[in-house]
């Protein structure tokens, strides 16, 4: 029988976002992607953690905040592992931190939160019930994870440790390859190879997990950390549909290769990209 999950060890497959008034995220961020939320915790919880679903499969979810005292409003990403326990030991040993030791998510699955060598802090998810998002690449929905970091050659090292993965220079910029991840796209919806080099796609394109950049000495206060992408029908009017429910559009929407791109921060100021594939921009250089 095959397999029906679309990640691997080593591939995001799962983002949600940290509030400190869920409820109003739940708000901003529904009425900007047209998402369906649904407060899953048990009655009597501690906190919230509002799964969002499009066409009802899950995309997403904003989670309130743990307790103690209040972190900065972020969005957070998840990597596909078989053992967080044995994830944690890969990160200590490749000089990263571990934030949360490994615990079990009753009725869902098993994770931790780490931070590599420059700070960037991010989460593993070793699935049971949860097998994390159904709906990716489409409006609406998680399109990319990215890293920016103030060590690239650190990251190199660290993430080739504990996932294996390769920086490959797509010519608009860097990304993370999973050797093998083009093997099993191909076997799961044959043709894909096929699909990306009529597009026009940069070699080895199928291999790619997540983008990584380096950040550049203009920007002295950036620190090392990931972001998300979520794909978006119309860049402008998203941006303009984010500053109606009380966003900021902290990057107004431009164009650059295969995409026009915005950046938009949400009431609680967590940051993210949407951007919109436009095949017709793939000559144009990176930005």
């Amino acid at each position: 029988m095959s397999h029906p999950d679309r990640y691997i060890p080593g591939v995001p497959c799962w983002v949600d976002t940290t509030q400190p008034d869920p409820e109003a995220a739940v708000a901003f961020y529904g009425g900007l992607f047209g998402w369906e939320l649904e407060q899953t915790m048990p009655a009597g919880s501690p906190g919230t953690y509002h799964v969002a679903r499009l066409g009802g499969g899950d995309v997403a979810a904003v989670s309130s905040q743990p307790g103690g005292a209040p972190a900065p409003a972020a969005w957070n990403t998840y990597v596909w592992v078989t053992d967080a326990d044995e994830t944690a030991d890969k990160v200590r040993t490749a000089g990263g931190a571990v934030l949360s030791e490994p615990f079990d998510v009753p009725g869902a699955g098993r994770m931790a939160s780490f931070a590599d060598p420059a700070g960037a802090a991010f989460l593993v998810w070793e699935a049971r019930e949860h097998r994390g998002a159904a709906v990716v690449n489409e409006p609406g929905s998680l399109n990319f994870n990215d890293l920016r970091t103030r060590d690239l050659d650190g990251a190199r090292s660290f993430y080739g440790a504990v996932f294996d993965w390769e920086v490959l220079d797509i010519g608009a910029g860097l990304a993370w390859a999973l050797p093998g991840y083009g093997d099993f796209l191909e076997q799961r919806t044959p043709g894909t190879r096929e699909n990306m080099a009529q597009m026009g796609a940069p070699e080895r394109f199928e291999d790619v997990v997540a983008s990584v950049a380096a950040i550049g000495d203009d920007e002295p206060d950036a620190t090392s950390q990931w972001g998300v992408t979520f794909g978006v029908a119309d860049a402008d009017a998203i941006a303009a549909r984010a500053a109606d429910l009380g966003g900021e559009v902290v990057v107004a929407p431009f164009d650059a290769a295969w995409v026009r791109t915005t950046v938009i921060a949400d009431p609680a100021g967590a940051r993210f990209t949407a951007t919109q594939f436009v095949p017709e921009n793939k000559d144009l250089g990176g930005s």
